[in-house]
Order: C-alpha cells, then structure tokens, then sequence
C-alpha cells in the first residue's frame, strides 16, 4: 500500500471511519487567541473546572476499525517472504510487541517460555506450557498448531520441532531482537544443523511501513492526546506540583477510552532535562512549562510535546529559544522527503540549533539527542532520526520531530510532533505549535 498526499487520502478518510476528522473539543479553560497563557488573567478567567470538563468527556474510541485478521494474515506473508529473501527457516518472537503485531496475540512474560513460530514455508506455531494450553488456544486467531510441554520437559526441544515439521532441517533460524536470552540460549543447545541470527532483516522491515489502518490508530491517539493536554493544561495553578498536569491527562485519556502510556511535566530550571528530574518543582509565574505525553488506541501510539510559558509574558530570552526551537523543528520536517536517508532529519534539525551558537554536536547547551524516533506499537521504535541512519525514507514511515534545546541552569524548549510519510513527502499527525502562547492549532 502507497501513500500520497493529504488531500490524495481523501478516499481513505472517506471510507475508514477513524480517519475521519472531528474538531478537537473546545475546552473553555484554553480560552481563545493570543491571551492564552500569557497573564495571569488567563487562568483565573476559566468558567469550569478541570473536573467538569472531564465530566464533559466521552468515548471517542467506538467507531475505531482494528487490525483486521486479513491484515496479520499479510503481515505475516510479508515476513515469510522476506524469511526467504535472507535465507531462513522460520523466526521465533517471544511474547511482546512483535508477536502482538503478527499474531494478535498478548502474553505476559514469565520463566516458563511461550512462543510463537513463523516458518518460512507453513503454518504458524506456538509452544506453551502444557496447563496453559487450553488457554492458548482460546486466544488462538492465526495457525493452530500448538506444542505444549510439561513442566519436567524442554521447551526448546518443542520449538526445535515446531521448526522440524515446517520441513526445514538446516539453516537460519531468525530470533527477533527481544526474545529473551535464556530462550535463545536454550535453542542454541538443542538446535544442531541451525544456526539462530537476527530476525531483524524481516521483522524490522514489516513493523516500520504503517498501514492506512495503523495510521489512522495512531490518528486517534493523537486526537486523544491533544484533548487530554488541553485538560491538563487547565490543571495548572501556581503552587501545583507536575503531578497536577499528569493526573488530569491520565484521567482524560481514560475518559475518552484511549490507553494512558505517560504525561511527563517538568518546570523552570527542570524542562531543561528532557526526561526531568527527581527534585520537588513548584509551579510559578514566569515557569518555562515543558509537558510530553501519550496514549495508545489498540496498541497505536501518540507522542506530542509543547512548551509555554505559565502566567505571565515570556521573556526575550524565552521567546528567542522558543521561535529557535520551532525553526529547527520545520527545517527536520521540510528534509523529511521520500528518498532522503533519515539522518537528514537530523541534520536539518541541528544545523538550525548549532547556527545559532548551541552545541555543536550533541554539547550542551544545545540539542542532546537524536531529533526524532520511530513510533507505532511501540513509543519508540525503528525509524530513528539521528546521524548515521542512512535508512531511506518511504512512504509508511512514521517518526516524530523533536530537537529540542536543553540550557541547563534556564530552562528546555522542546516542540514534538509525529509525522507520517506519503509518496509526496511528511504529513503531521498533530499541527506543531503556532506561537508560545498558543500551543495548539
């Protein structure tokens, strides 16, 4: 499936009931244009309280179309393919993330392996305990072949003959890049005439080009994530811990039926540490506010950041590093283009921030990490914007743009939006920021 332009996904918004736009719900504690968070006047002019505009939340999650069984079935012909392109046998995923996207199944992890088996020629297998079985098969959507074994048994000896029915007996087995190491290990003993190498060349290459389905979970959780921002923001009040913010967030997300992963806020001196800080923060006037947060909708995430300052006008200096921060994230997003290596995102990015006297490289002050991470099932995943990736760019990829600058001692601008490729270049899940003082478009 290819992707063209905004405008060219009409027929998919059409036809796809979660990718069809709704205005984002008014939230009277945001107020309107540029009075938004700058003065004091702002806040205390809300006419209803976080907890009644909670009250006012609904479900926006009911009309949502899920990864259907004809779209693991393909996801899971894709990997056979690609098993035999790189000259495999089979792959083993443990339970995780991978073995969710393939086989729609969830497992929690535990000493007692369950795994599932994709041959490159046949059909799909798992290997359980023996008392859990009856509970696999339950869950079972794909394959049906099921090798349990005993609690005084190998487990690496069923997986072993998992592999042996497909019909393989020699060659590569891929093992996906979480599969703990006592399970690799265990197979490496008993799996004579196999050799067990990444299954990175196939799994990496089915999770990192989103499906129009994917996209649009990832739309929704998006939408989900700024309507909850929004009620979280109204929490802020002088004297209020980040804890004030989070809490909103996580009840908001809930409320609209979206699964809370984080709502991360850190203050002042604190936003400069792009994951925060330990140390007690009290919000005041003239607080550089820098908020990070995200959710998922079957399994599809959102991740978006923004920064304001609270209860008074920004000072030059912040609104200098702020206008700075934005020019640097427009300059990741215009090099985004299909055919471009992922670096370049990078690149553009920090050119911004290092012209400006920050840095160079990763130095602080400046932009210490990478400018942006893939997203999808997981919050972070392949598909990293940093120097070095020469991954080239396709339609399907989605990564966020996020250089952010970090000046320890003052305070951290970071501006975070997701984007999506289509043949004709990126496509933002959320609007970046208009202007410090209006934090959503």
């Amino acid at each position: 499936m290819t992707f063209s332009s905004r405008n060219d996904l009409a027929t998919l918004y059409s036809t796809n009931p979660i990718m069809k736009r709704r205005n984002f719900m008014q939230i009277t504690a945001l107020g309107a244009g540029t009075s938004l968070f700058t003065g004091t006047s702002a806040w205390a002019g809300s006419t209803l309280s976080t907890e009644s505009q909670l009250e006012k939340l609904t479900s926006r999650v009911e009309d949502i179309q899920p990864i259907s069984l004809e779209e693991r079935k393909s996801r899971i012909a894709k990997a056979q393919n690609l098993m035999g392109q790189n000259g495999m046998v089979a792959i083993v995923l443990d339970s995780g993330t991978s073995m969710n996207y393939f086989t729609g199944m969830t497992w929690g992890q535990s000493e007692r392996p369950m795994v599932v088996v994709i041959p490159a020629r046949g059909e799909v297998s798992y290997i359980c305990p023996k008392f859990e079985q009856d509970r696999l098969e339950e869950r079972i959507t794909i394959g049906s072949a099921v090798y349990p074994w005993e609690e005084d048994e190998s487990p690496y000896e069923q997986i072993k003959k998992a592999i042996l029915d497909s019909g393989a007996r020699s060659g590569k087995i891929g093992i996906e890049e979480r599969v703990r190491f006592f399970i690799a290990d265990g197979l490496r003993q008993v799996a004579g005439g196999f050799d067990l190498v990444s299954a990175d060349p196939v799994t990496i290459p089915c999770r990192i080009i989103k499906s129009p389905t994917e996209i649009a979970l990832m739309q929704r959780a998006t939408e989900l994530t700024i309507e909850a921002m929004k009620l979280g923001f109204s929490a802020l009040k002088e004297g209020v811990s980040p804890s004030a913010f989070s809490a909103a967030v996580a009840q908001a997300h809930q409320k609209m039926g979206g699964r809370h992963a984080f709502a991360l806020a850190n203050f002042a001196e604190a936003s400069a540490f792009p994951h925060g800080t330990t140390k007690p923060q009290v919000l005041k006037a003239g607080d550089v506010v820098l908020v990070d947060c995200g959710c998922t909708v079957e399994g599809y995430n959102s991740d978006i950041s923004r920064t304001l300052v609270f209860g008074a006008e920004p000072t030059s200096r912040q609104l200098e590093i702020w206008n700075l921060e934005k020019e640097a994230q427009m300059a990741g997003y215009k090099a985004a283009q299909i055919g471009a290596p992922l670096e370049a995102v990078d690149a553009a990015a920090r050119k911004v921030i290092s012209d400006a006297g920050f840095g160079p490289d990763y130095k602080l002050p400046g932009l210490p990490h990478r400018t942006g991470h893939g997203i999808g099932m997981d919050g972070h995943e392949w598909g990293n914007a940093v120097r070095g990736n020469k991954t080239i760019l396709e339609p399907g990829m989605c990564f966020s743009i996020e250089p952010n600058i970090s000046i320890v001692g003052e305070f951290g601008v970071r501006h975070e939006d997701c984007v999506y490729m289509t043949e004709n270049g990126p496509v933002w899940f959320s609007q970046p920021s208009p202007s410090i003082d209006q934090p959503f478009a």
